[in-house]
């Protein structure tokens, strides 16, 4: 994706324009985003406007926004950006769905919970097509930290405005504490059989083929970082990644065999992880080694893991997010103890990783969570736990430096733990709260 300077260069023509003509009853609106960042001790949701100029944060009216959860521990937008969805913590299993008005104001729809009295939350990814929900989960109904046990993903069905249907379950490991999905892969062979996904007939195209007529079946993949933690051990001691291939007909996930424990092999201690846009690399960060493992997706069919040959990759102190940026030319990963964010560059050809220009950018302490804007994917922002703030930064499109943007840094709600962008233009019309 290329960087929008179209869109960049006709908002500043269209302002020439109204200067030029002598409009003055109308203003300007120079907003290219709207932020989010979550509370994990309040529950409240700041949100703020992203100067398209100059990436500086300004607080909405209004800002922050309640929420019935009272230690959440992410956020994610769904891909329309009319909604985000803020994920509980601890025992307050609950998913918050919130609706962005036109303005970008927060306005709550409804708090459904995790499946089967299933508690602590770890995390959240959305489908490309904003059709499902996944939240990975620690304890199943009936286990707890003092009796633990397996843990498990909740699938919700997303409606169309945003709201959550009737949420069914996959099992997983003990330790379930990220999760990433990739964007459709077009195959000559399905990954899963037409008794199971009701596809009889292609319903895609594959890449650089001749002609306009449906030859391939679209095959989407999710991914679990687990964490090994031995009975009596207060850390984890081995990392796995799972594997599962989406069911398109309603979302429910069918695993991908792996040769560890079921999985992939994957460091000691994950703590992030994520698909690249083109859906053939996986990246995951390992907070007790200080590394960022890479794996190749090496069959669109199968979706088996295979370790890339330079990894691992050096990161700061205690990494614990990472994201991409929309180009697919950048890896940010955000460092918790070193309040750094480490920048690499993307090889596309093999996947590897190496250290950008500038590849450290300091934040204030203890960065949780790290994002690049969706609308000019040129702005980089942490939530920045310890001190009530985000960091914001601008990044170099030739080299991928982060440098700081004005009047860094921005007061937030209390312990942000994480953050999400949506673009402006794209939401649902502003309801009412009740």
């Amino acid at each position: 994706m290329k960087f929008n300077t179209i869109n960049r260069i006709a908002k500043a023509a269209a302002l020439s324009l109204a200067v030029g003509f002598g409009t003055t009853a109308c203003t300007y609106d120079y907003t290219a985003d709207y932020l989010y960042a979550v509370s994990n001790s309040t529950g409240q949701v700041s949100a703020y406007t992203v100067d398209y100029q100059s990436g500086v944060l300004t607080q909405i009216n209004g800002s922050p926004f309640p929420t019935n959860l009272t230690n959440p521990v992410t956020v994610v937008a769904a891909p329309n950006g009319k909604t985000i969805y803020v994920i509980g913590g601890s025992q307050n299993a609950n998913v918050e769905v919130m609706s962005v008005g036109t303005d970008g104001k927060l306005y709550g729809l409804a708090t459904p919970s995790l499946y089967g009295n299933a508690t602590y939350p770890t995390a959240a990814a959305i489908d490309s097509t904003g059709t499902h929900l996944y939240v990975t989960y620690t304890y199943q109904g009936g286990f707890s930290p003092v009796s633990p046990g397996p843990g498990g993903i909740t699938i919700y069905p997303i409606n169309a405005d945003g709201t959550l249907g009737t949420p069914a379950n996959t099992n997983v490991g003990n330790n379930p504490v990220a999760i990433a999905t990739s964007v459709p892969t077009c195959t000559a062979t399905p990954a899963l059989p037409a008794s199971v996904t009701g596809l009889t007939s292609p319903n895609c195209i594959i890449v650089g083929s001749a002609g306009t007529a449906n030859n391939g079946y679209t095959n989407t993949f999710l991914y679990v970082a687990d964490a090994v933690i031995p009975v009596n051990s207060p850390v984890a001691t081995a990392g796995i990644i799972l594997g599962f291939v989406e069911n398109p007909k309603d979302g429910s996930l069918v695993a991908i065999p792996g040769p560890t424990n079921g999985g992939f092999s994957a460091g000691n201690s994950p703590s992030s992880l994520i698909v690249d846009l083109t859906g053939k690399y996986v990246y995951m960060t390992d907070k007790q080694q200080n590394e960022v493992f890479g794996f190749q997706i090496a069959n669109a069919t199968s979706g088996a893991l295979y370790p890339l040959v330079s990894s691992p990759y050096a990161t700061g102190q205690y990494p614990v997010s990472i994201t991409i940026e929309p180009r697919d030319q950048y890896v940010y990963v955000a460092n918790y103890n070193s309040a750094t964010v480490s920048s690499y560059t993307l090889n596309l050809a093999n996947g590897s990783l190496g250290a950008s220009a500038g590849s450290n950018f300091s934040t204030t302490t203890a960065p949780t969570c790290v994002t690049v804007e969706s609308e000019l994917g040129i702005y980089l922002y942490t939530s920045d736990y310890l001190n009530a703030s985000i960091s914001g930064g601008q990044l170099s499109p030739n080299t991928g430096q982060v440098s700081a943007v004005a009047n860094s840094f921005f007061p937030s709600v209390s312990q942000p733990i994480c953050l999400v962008t949506v673009p402006n233009g794209a939401h649902a019309l502003q309801s009412v709260q009740p």
